[in-house]
């Protein structure tokens, strides 16, 4: 298990393109997930899962438009070498995401109030990241990889127009899913958690 957690990668380099995903495999990740809690058992989780080339295509050219620009400022500003290989990745992923086999929306359904305040954002977003998660685990069990973006985001309207989703659902991202190619996977670099723990209170 600590392996799971600790090797379950955010995958954009080493996706298989040609590698077909069973639709079985998808729905087998989605019942795992379904296992994942919400609040007030809620359970408001929707996924799509697009399998078409002309839809995922369609796709791939929103998440273009909405993030590239971004995408290249955060790349030419990175401070780092690490950062600077998140952002090239991305970009990478941006260049050949209608290639992916399989995208999959997760949705979480219920109407927003008119001004959310923090406790609603938690409430909403905590009712369906978990699910994610579980998903993209259960995926690395079965030797595929993901990861979670929410660049397209930028024209929701447009994709939820292309997608048919209805009103009162919201997407909440867009995970490019395939087989991976292999290869050694590792934990990434990360602080002590002795440098990011405050107990009791904040100090």
């Amino acid at each position: 298990m600590e392996a799971l957690l600790t090797t379950t990668r955010a995958v954009r380099r080493r996706l298989d393109y040609d590698r077909p995903v069973e639709r079985e495999v998808i729905l087998d990740c989605i019942r795992q997930a379904q296992q994942a809690p919400t609040g007030g058992n809620s359970q408001g989780w929707r996924w799509i899962v697009v399998e078409d080339a002309d839809t995922r295509a369609a796709l791939a050219g929103i998440y273009r438009r909405s993030g590239e620009p971004a995408l290249r400022r955060g790349l030419a500003d990175a401070g780092s070498a690490q950062t600077r290989r998140v952002y090239a990745s991305a970009l990478f992923l941006m260049e050949r995401l209608a290639r992916v086999p399989v995208h999959v929306i997760p949705c979480i359904t219920g109407g927003w109030p008119e001004q959310p305040t923090n406790a609603d954002l938690a409430g909403r977003y905590g009712s369906i990241f978990p699910a994610v998660w579980s998903f993209q685990l259960a995926l690395r069990a079965r030797g595929l990889g993901s990861v979670l973006t929410t660049v397209h985001l930028g024209g929701e309207a447009e994709s939820a127009a292309l997608l048919g989703v209805p009103d009162g659902v919201q997407q909440v991202g867009l995970l490019p899913v395939a087989y991976t190619t292999g290869g050694e996977w590792r934990p990434a670099a990360r602080p002590p958690a002795t440098e990011i723990v405050h107990f009791n209170r904040w100090q």
